[in-house]
């Protein structure tokens, strides 16, 4: 079983993909947090009773890194790990 299998909470499952969405329309192998945050008014229309969206964004990358999705680089700036995302 992945850890996106092990997720029940369908609104959890739901900012996964929309954060793996956003990373899949970077090109570029390693993204910021700025690069990411751009995509925050589309995640916003997506999530509007969330009113802290770029909190949201962080702790989506925390469950991605520590699920060998992203690695963490350091000072917001993260790599896509090939073939996990």
């Amino acid at each position: 079983m992945t850890f996106y299998e092990g997720i029940k909470d369908v609104d959890s499952r739901g900012w996964l993909n929309d954060i793996l969405f956003v990373l899949s329309e970077i090109k570029s192998e390693v993204v910021t947090l700025d690069d990411i945050y751009m995509f925050a008014p589309l995640l916003k229309k997506l999530h509007p009773t969330n009113n802290n969206i770029q909190a949201k964004i962080r702790q989506q990358l925390q469950i991605l890194r520590d699920n060998g999705v992203v690695e963490f680089i350091g000072r917001g700036i993260y790599k896509k790990i090939e073939g996990n995302l």
